[in-house]
């Protein structure tokens, strides 16, 4: 699997644990080892000038993904094949402020957004009220997953 985090804003970030996270994610998914994705991590203005280009939204958002081969998840029986997911763009700064209002540390936020973006990546989205449970759910459980797995590490 190859995951690339590059960090070009100003917040130290715990690179390691999104990694870990996506190959956990990617497992549970059933998504190919040879599966590639990037994560960058960019400041507010960075930010601010992708949402207005690509969503046409004022202001920084927290994440952005841009799918490339529109790979969806596999089953235990049909992997995933091999191809290039595409990118996750996540704002540290806008993550820690809604961290600290949701009363949860900037690890958790970026690794729950991180899960997200992955799953927009994936096909998923919340729109309308069926598919919002669907991957909100499907968020949940692998946040949880991860977490549990982390702790037996």
């Amino acid at each position: 699997m190859s995951i690339e985090v590059n960090n070009e804003s100003a917040i130290p970030v715990d690179e390691p644990a999104l990694q870990r996270l996506i190959t956990y994610a990617l497992d549970e998914l059933h998504v190919h080892q040879d599966a590639e994705l990037s994560i960058i991590l960019v400041d507010e203005a960075a930010m601010e000038q992708l949402h207005v280009q690509w969503m046409d939204e004022p202001g920084p958002t927290d994440v952005l993904s841009f799918p490339m081969d529109e790979l969806r998840p596999g089953t235990e029986d049909a992997i995933t094949p091999a191809g290039l997911l595409g990118d996750i763009v996540l704002c540290p700064q806008v993550a820690i402020e809604q961290a600290e209002t949701a009363g949860h540390s900037p690890i958790d936020e970026m690794l729950m957004l991180t899960t997200h973006g992955l799953l927009h990546l994936l096909g998923f989205d919340h729109a309308e009220p069926e598919d919002e449970k669907e991957m909100f759910g499907l968020q949940r459980d692998i946040l949880v997953g991860f977490t549990l797995a982390e702790r037996r590490r």
